[in-house]
């Protein structure tokens, strides 16, 4: 029987929100993935990125629960638009194929941290109170989700399919 709980259950929903975004992500005509406007402003090239970067932010978070730091996480953090611009210009430079190799990396990471990551730590509350376990969500799962589900929208609208 496969363990539903802590961490397992979030690789596995990781995995699944992963999944449905590439799922999306396949009908968006492949010659537009880097045109500008497929989620708001973005293009998929910025889009993953942007993914990519949370998962990578959830493993930091890990991190710093592991070393007993989790109270200043975010403290020196840019404001949440400000950083998702940064990464977004960032992604407009590079290819695609490299996009996608580092969100694969960051996900990547963050399975491998979840799998060590002792199940406890997941109650420790976080600086903006929620639980470990809701951040990780939050950055992870539930974030490929709600833009899978953007992504839907749009091509539903008739948008890049």
């Amino acid at each position: 029987m496969t363990d539903t709980t802590g961490t397992q259950r979030l690789i596995d929903d990781l995995v699944a929100a992963r999944t449905d975004l590439f799922d999306a992500l396949a009908a968006v005509d492949p010659g537009s993935l880097t045109t500008p406007g497929l989620i708001g402003e973005w293009s998929a090239r910025e889009l993953i990125a942007h993914l990519g970067y949370w998962a990578g932010h959830a493993v930091e978070i890990i991190h710093a629960a592991e070393e007993g730091r989790i109270e200043g996480i975010d403290q020196e953090a840019l404001p949440t638009d400000e950083m998702n611009e940064i990464v977004a210009r960032i992604a407009r430079d590079t290819d695609l194929a490299t996009v996608r190799k580092r969100e694969a990396a960051s996900v990547e990471a963050l399975i491998e941290r979840l799998r060590r990551l002792d199940p406890g730590l997941l109650d420790l509350r976080l600086p903006d109170g929620a639980r470990l376990e809701e951040g990780i969500d939050e950055d992870a799962s539930a974030h490929y989700r709600e833009h899978a589900e953007d992504l839907r929208r749009t091509l539903a609208e008739g948008g890049r399919g």
